[in-house]
C-alpha cells in the first residue's frame, strides 16, 4: 500500500472554517474521527476538541471556541455516503449522540475490526499504528487538560496524529478483511454500535452494574431504587455518580434502608450536610417508596435469572472449544463469547446470546451446541486441540 501524504494539521476556531472543511470532507469515501473530552468532574462528557481527517485535510476543531457552530459536523456525521472511522468508538459516539441526537452512520470501528482480523482482544491504537502504519504514538498529551485554552502547538500535533495514523490503520484493516471475506462480520458488529440504546443508561437498570451477590429481594429492591435515584440525580446535577454517593456507601444505604436524615447521616461515607440537603431528602423518599413495594414487584437476584447453575466442568470444556475456535479462525476469543455467554450455553438449551447468531454461530456457536449434545468431542493433534465429529 502506497504511503499516504500527511497534510499539515489545521486548527479550526471559526464556524465558517468548519463549514468549509465539512463540505470538502463530504466528498470523501471515508473520514477518520476522534475526540478529546473531559469527564472527571461531570456526568456528561464535556466535548473539547474534534479531530477530522480526509485525503487532503487534517483538522483539529476547537469545539469550545467562542461562537463555534458544530451543525456542519453533525451533517457530516449523518451523511450516508461517507464512512466515519473511529478507534474504540463508544465514548466518541456517545458524545455525538448527546450533541446531535443521532449516532454517526455509516460507522467503522478499527478496534472491533482488529479483533475480527486476529489482532487480539481490544487491540490498542498504539499497537495497530505500529503494526499497520509503521509509526509510533507520542503519549505526552494523553492526560492533557483539553478544556484549557489556548491549545498548544504540541497538543494540536498530538490530537492530529490520532486521525492521521487512523487512515492507514483503516485502509490496512479493510484490505485484510476484504481478502479474508470478513467485512460482513465487521458490519454485523457495527449494528450494536449504531443502536442509540447502547449509549443510554436507564436509571432503573443502574443497580445491575453493581453486581450484588445478595439473594435478599427486599435489599435488592432498595438497592435498585437507590441506584436509580443516584443515576438520575447525577445526570441532573451533572457530576460523576461516584462523587454523589460511592458504590460502597450506596450498598450500605440499601442494607440499612434509612428513613430519616439522622439514619442516612450515620451511613459510612455519607455526610450530615448531604443527608440534610436536597439530594439526601430525595434519596430518603426513594428508599421509603421502595420499602412499600410488594414482594412480586421486587427484582430477582442476578444469579436467579440465569436459571439452574452451570456445570463448572462443562463451562471449562466450552472455554477450551472457544480458545480452539478463536485460534483456528484467527479471531479474538472475547469477540466470540464472554464468560456469561459460556455459562448460559452450559445451563440453557439454546440461549439468546450473541455467540449463537450471525458469523459467531458459524465459527463457534454451532460447535458449542454440538459439544453439549455429544455430537462433537475434543482431542489433541500435535500441539493443537482437534474437533472430532461423533455423528
Amino acid at each position: 500500500m502506497a504511503r499516504m501524504q500527511d497534510p499539515t494539521p489545521r486548527l479550526i476556531t471559526q464556524s465558517a472554517e468548519l463549514a468549509e472543511l465539512c463540505d470538502r470532507l463530504r466528498t470523501e469515501p471515508f473520514v477518520t474521527v476522534d475526540t478529546e473530552f473531559m469527564r472527571e468532574r461531570t456526568y456528561w462528557p464535556e466535548l473539547c476538541v474534534v479531530q477530522l481527517a480526509g485525503a487532503q485535510d487534517v483538522a483539529v476543531v476547537d469545539a469550545q471556541a467562542e461562537g463555534m457552530d458544530l451543525a456542519p459536523l453533525g451533517d457530516l456525521l449523518a451523511d450516508p455516503a461517507v464512512v466515519k472511522v473511529f478507534h474504540a468508538a463508544r465514548q466518541d459516539v456517545e458524545i455525538f449522540l448527546l450533541k446531535f441526537g443521532a449516532v454517526p452512520t455509516p460507522l467503522f470501528d478499527t478496534q472491533v475490526a482488529a479483533m475480527v482480523a486476529g489482532f487480539g482482544d481490544q487491540a490498542s491504537y498504539d499497537s495497530l499504528v505500529r503494526a499497520l502504519a509503521g509509526a509510533s504514538i507520542d503519549k505526552a498529551h494523553r492526560f492533557s487538560d483539553w478544556s484549557a485554552r489556548p491549545l498548544s502547538a504540541s497538543q494540536i500535533a498530538y490530537a492530529a496524529g490520532d486521525v492521521t495514523h487512523l487512515r492507514r490503520v483503516y485502509l490496512s484493516l479493510r484490505e485484510k478483511l476484504m481478502k479474508e471475506g470478513r467485512l460482513d462480520w465487521v458490519a454485523q458488529e457495527m449494528d450494536a454500535l449504531l443502536e442509540p440504546s447502547t449509549y443510554i443508561t436507564e436509571p432503573s437498570e443502574a443497580w445491575e452494574r453493581l453486581k450484588p451477590k445478595s439473594g435478599n429481594r427486599r435489599f435488592l429492591g432498595v438497592l435498585r431504587a437507590a441506584a436509580a435515584w443516584r443515576e438520575a440525580e447525577a445526570q441532573r446535577i451533572n457530576i460523576p455518580r461516584g462523587r454523589l454517593v460511592k458504590d460502597e456507601s450506596l450498598a450500605e444505604v440499601a442494607a440499612t434502608a434509612p428513613e430519616t436524615v439522622e439514619q442516612l447521616a450515620r451511613v459510612r461515607g455519607v455526610s450530615e450536610g448531604f443527608a440534610r440537603g436536597k439530594s439526601g431528602v430525595s434519596l430518603i423518599a426513594a428508599i421509603v417508596e421502595a420499602k412499600k413495594l410488594p414482594e412480586e414487584a421486587l427484582p430477582l437476584p442476578l444469579e436467579a435469572r440465569k436459571g439452574a447453575g452451570a456445570s463448572p466442568a462443562l463451562v471449562a470444556l466450552l472455554k477450551v472449544l472457544l480458545a480452539a475456535s478463536a485460534e483456528a479462525h484467527h479471531v479474538a476469543p472475547k469477540l466470540l463469547a464472554d464468560t456469561e455467554d459460556l455459562e448460559r450455553l452450559a445451563s440453557e438449551s439454546e440461549p439468546d446470546i450473541r455467540a449463537l447468531s450471525g458469523w459467531r454461530r458459524e465459527v463457534f456457536g454451532a460447535d458449542a451446541l454440538a459439544l453439549k449434545t455429544g455430537q462433537l468431542a475434543l482431542g489433541v493433534a500435535g500441539r493443537r486441540v482437534r474437533l472430532i465429529r461423533t455423528e
